[in-house]
């Protein structure tokens, strides 16, 4: 009021402006196209409950995903060898796959890393590895094309590499997945039993089905077994009858090829421990084993193969638990479709396949998991914001009645969000879901300037319904409109953004702005008709059996949760 007071002239304009203009121009439009509306109004308020329906069975069709994929501007490329293929073949697999990516013209540079480190932070087997591809900016590539373009064409060159799986991720999107989920995929099928041969045996299976869903790519079944070991199997009755005990025998073992601390070096203020074993050339074969020496209990010494079956063998390369049970995973990344979507065609294909036997089940992972949990909590948030906003306006009209009716606005904004994103080929995210719940409470705002100037009329004597209806719109189209274009065109950049971060903030937009329209269209259309249908003098203390049928309609609460 202040600032008004200061800034605002003290005389009213004679002359109307180029606003007045365009606002009697839209006024005139409007009252033409309102008196339309109230002579067909059942087939108005029917139009937009068939609008209501249509929106909720696109909801139901339209996917979910955890947050939109971002596009960081570099790759993460991780590399898998077979198991037990040594550091050394690791390392110049990696340097091989360096060599093939720095030939794209669009690559800055490429680091790797294999194994893990001396402080095992980051755990990872010595067959694998991890190449970060720094991508220059786009304005610098030779070619107009996509990421996941270039990415698809680095594949291609990479799987000429023999005996070498590849799957490509983005940086922080893998180390998101890894640090939320354990998994560096975006979805995880955990399978859990009780036996590991029947898990190995099963998870491949698994992963077949999941090559045949449209969107997910990459495949990787955890290798938890197939890992080449040296098997010494005593024989107890002649370890016994030369009076050597199996520890001994053990140790003797681990001494020789593991090594065993003998004592501490100290060079200034640095410590080493000494470390005893067999010279590097004594521990390259099994033979090596076969031919150590184990001391009797007569002080001779016989070799190991006199006392014990040495073989190689293929064993477990890890056993993984979850919640103390069991499990190998499964793991693949979505691209060009919602992950919801995908997970529930995998599951009926695996309901189909029936794969597991009694007693093993399968539980889903990595973005899908964060996605069902944040669903959970949009599933509280979103009726809680409700009944705030009801509450607030039940507080602020003092009746039932007018706050039902602004309470309209809110599936009638839900309508233009779920179109908005069914255009633009959004699938339902948690960005899209706050967008929901910032919607509901900025629609109610033209519901609230419509019923609040009836009432007014009203108060000042103004008894027909009918005129209350046409002189209030025709006194509030500006504002309506005004609060409507001001919120829509705060949230277009963000809509239609091209920079870091976009993909998070367009869905959240999209849904405001497309919600906006249609609350304001069908608060402008709808509302008033619901107004009258209520305030019918010859009715003016109850309600017309099709208004309470269509307002319920209305007043379910709108379902912006993900299905899961």
């Amino acid at each position: 009021p202040m600032m008004s007071a200061l800034l605002l002239p003290g005389k009213l304009r004679a002359k109307p402006g180029f606003s007045d203009r365009m606002m009697n121009f839209f006024q005139r439009i409007y009252s033409s196209l309102l008196s339309r509306a109230i002579r067909i109004n059942k087939a108005i308020v029917v139009a937009a409950v068939a609008l209501l329906v249509l929106s909720a069975v696109v909801f139901s069709r339209m996917g979910g995903e955890f947050i939109p994929q971002l596009q960081e501007g570099d790759f993460a490329i991780h590399c898998i060898l077979p198991q037990g293929t040594s550091l050394s073949q690791s390392v110049e697999t990696s340097m091989q796959a360096s060599r093939i990516l720095r030939t794209f013209p669009e690559v800055k540079m490429v680091v790797g890393k294999t194994g893990s480190a001396e402080v095992p932070t980051d755990p990872m087997p010595p067959e694998g590895s991890d190449l970060m591809v720094s991508l220059k900016p786009r304005s610098e590539w030779p070619q107009k094309k996509s990421y996941d373009e270039l990415a698809e064409q680095m594949m291609e060159k990479l799987e000429l590499i023999p005996g070498a799986f590849f799957e490509v991720s983005q940086p922080i999107q893998m180390r998101f997945n890894e640090l939320m989920t354990g998994v560096r995929q975006d979805v995880a099928v955990k399978i859990f039993g009780e036996n590991i041969d029947s898990l190995a045996s099963i998870a491949p299976r698994v992963a077949g089905i999941v090559s045949t869903i449209e969107g997910s790519t990459g495949a990787q079944v955890e290798q938890t077994t197939g890992l080449p070991q040296i098997t010494v199997k005593y024989d107890r009755a002649r370890l016994a009858a030369m009076g050597v005990s199996i520890d001994d025998v053990n140790r003797t073992i681990s001494t020789s090829f593991a090594g065993e601390r003998a004592g501490v070096i100290y060079e200034n203020e640095r410590k080493f421990d000494l470390v005893v074993r067999l010279d590097s050339a004594s521990r390259t074969s099994i033979n090596d084993v076969s031919n150590l020496f184990v001391a009797t209990g007569n002080g001779s010494q016989v070799p190991l193969h006199q006392v014990a079956d040495i073989s190689f063998k293929t064993g477990p390369a890890q056993i993984s638990r979850e919640d103390g049970k069991r499990r190998i995973v499964v793991g693949f990344n979505v691209r060009n479709r919602d992950v919801e979507s995908v997970v529930r065609e995998l599951q009926d294909k695996l309901d189909k396949a029936d794969l597991l036997p009694v007693g093993y089940y399968y539980t889903y992972g990595g973005t899908f998991e964060n996605f069902k949990d944040a669903s959970a909590r949009l599933q509280i948030a979103v009726p809680v914001a409700l009944v705030l906003i009801f509450l607030l306006l039940y507080f602020t009209f003092g009746n039932m009645k007018d706050s039902l009716l602004i309470y309209t606005a809110i599936p009638m904004s839900a309508i233009g969000g779920v179109f908005a994103l069914w255009i633009r080929g959004m699938p339902f995210s948690i960005s899209a879901g706050v967008g929901f719940i910032a919607l509901f409470g900025v629609a109610v705002l033209n519901g609230i300037v419509l019923i609040s100037t009836f009432r007014q009329l009203e108060k000042a004597g103004v008894k027909s319904v009918l005129k209350r209806v046409y002189h209030g719109t025709r006194l509030r189209l500006r504002p309506v409109l005004m609060t409507a274009a001001v919120a829509s065109l705060g949230f277009a950049p963000m809509a239609f953004s091209t920079g870091a971060g976009a993909e998070v903030q367009k869905p959240l937009a999209t849904v405001v702005i497309g919600g906006l329209v249609t609350a304001t269209l069908l608060t402008l259309f709808v509302l008033p008709v619901l107004y009258m249908w209520w305030n019918k003098e010859r009715r003016k203390y109850t309600l017309r059996p099709s208004a309470v049928i269509v307002l319920l309609i209305f007043l379910i609460p709108t379902n912006v949760e993900a299905q899961t």
